[in-house]
């Protein structure tokens, strides 16, 4: 008798999941809260797999053998509760992929910059000429990859969501760049779950796998220290000091692994900001691992254009520069914008709150920003914090009325940055969506 697959979400991930489970002759059913895309549909239905949209049945998911779910799914959802109490396992989608491939993989987390340096890892095995796939937060589906276009690599963006299903799944290297507060709310509001969430990366590993990991920070740090791990570690950080794998010394990047040292000019990496100097630094000891070539790194690094909505530039209009990092959806990402950026800054931040602590950036606040406009169905949380420590704060609820109240604040050589430190979907669909609605209205201007 077949094993009964149930799929809860027909987004990206759970249609390649669905398509996958297919086939290796589950019994498959999606099921989805809310409308499914007609394109998800059609590679449903071309496929012969029976869905459901906007509800689910009941009586058809807890007849599962299995569920795999969605990783915008939470726990408490009163369908997972039904699930959990009947003991049904539950997967995420790189689990289910794992099981039905040997390819290496190249798994990153963090809590940010985990998207830029997974597609700069990705740029880097593409230059080499390695057949490489892109897959998790970006790229395709790792299942339909595995089902219907496998690779030899896979470079795979992780969230916490979804290292929380994984069980079986080894990362063959494993990147953990950062852990700041994020998603405390999926969390019980414990920073350890958390922190624990993403060591997940590190389950399974053995002695033949590599840890590359950021040393300064004081989380992994600890962590590291503490746990037992079976992997080769390699620590990198800004300044040189002994037992770093990665570092910057006289102005220069230099990556020591076992085969051989790789060095070049920091002036020549076209990511700028300190925050892209870890991310170039993981990215290419990655790389160094698997023995790809020094001067292919080096190439690499040098002509990678970035990712859209994290700092990305999108016009200067009546000298005033506008710029997207939309992707800055908790306050440790918006620290680093508010780094980045060396003018003064009429910041558009806000969205739904994932119980920040906006205390991180207050003191740069202060320092940088020449006025806040709060873009949000609900800007209570950010006035109780904000208000009385910048001059001018305005409401937004739109992403037009952002942009023209900043663009009557904005002084000419100063910069407009939305970075929300906010999830998205109070007023959009996505991060994508609030991003390029910024990038219409700005161009519009």
């Amino acid at each position: 008798m077949r094993k009964r697959m149930v799929i809860l979400g027909a987004g990206e991930s759970g249609t390649g999941a669905a398509v996958l489970a297919r086939q290796k002759d589950y019994d498959v059913f999606v099921s989805d809260a809310g409308p499914i895309q007609s394109r998800f549909k059609e590679a449903l239905d071309s496929r012969g797999i029976s869905w459901e949209e906007n509800g689910h049945t009941e009586a058809s998911i807890l007849s599962a053998d299995e569920i795999i779910k969605s990783p915008g799914i939470p726990n408490s959802a009163p369908i997972m509760q039904k699930a959990i109490a009947k003991g049904l396992p539950i997967l995420s989608e790189i689990e289910l992929a794992g099981r039905y491939t040997s390819s290496f993989m190249i798994c990153i987390t963090g809590s940010n910059g985990k998207t830029t340096t997974t597609m700069l890892t990705h740029h880097i095995l593409k230059s080499a000429g390695l057949d490489v796939g892109l897959a998790g937060n970006v790229g395709h589906s790792l299942a339909m990859q595995v089902a219907e276009d496998p690779h030899e690599y896979y470079v795979v963006e992780l969230s916490s969501f979804q290292l929380d299903n994984m069980y079986s799944f080894r990362a063959n290297i494993a990147v953990l760049l950062n852990i700041t507060p994020d998603h405390l709310d999926r969390y019980d509001y414990q920073m350890q779950k958390y922190v624990d969430s993403k060591f997940r990366i590190l389950r399974n590993q053995t002695s033949a796998d590599a840890f590359i990991y950021w040393a300064d920070d004081p989380i992994i740090a600890r962590e590291a220290h503490r746990r037992n791990i079976p992997s080769s570690q390699y620590p990198f950080a800004i300044k040189k000091r002994e037992g770093l794998k990665g570092y910057v010394d006289n102005n220069r990047i230099t990556i020591e692994t076992i085969n051989e040292n790789l060095s070049m000019n920091r002036e020549s990496l076209s990511l700028k900001g300190e925050h892209n100097l870890y991310n170039s630094l993981a990215a290419g000891i990655a790389a160094k691992v698997i023995y790809i070539k020094k001067e292919i790194i080096r190439n690499a690094l040098s002509d990678f254009t970035g990712v859209p909505h994290r700092m990305e530039y999108v016009a200067r209009v009546r000298g005033v520069d506008y710029v997207n990092d939309s992707k800055a959806t908790n306050v440790n990402s918006c620290w680093y914008a508010l780094k980045t950026v060396c003018s003064r800054i009429v910041l558009i931040m806000g969205g739904t709150d994932k119980g920040n602590d906006y205390s991180e950036i207050e003191a740069l606040v202060r320092e940088k920003v020449h006025a806040l406009i709060f873009l949000g169905a609900d800007n209570s949380a950010l006035h109780r914090f904000f208000d009385g420590k910048v001059d001018r704060i305005a409401d937004a609820h739109s992403m037009n009325e952002a942009v023209q109240a900043a663009y009557r604040l904005a002084e000419k050589g100063q910069t407009v940055l939305l970075s929300p430190c906010c999830a998205s979907f109070d007023l959009f669909k996505n991060y994508e969506d609030r991003g390029n609605q910024f990038k219409s209205c700005v161009l519009n201007l």
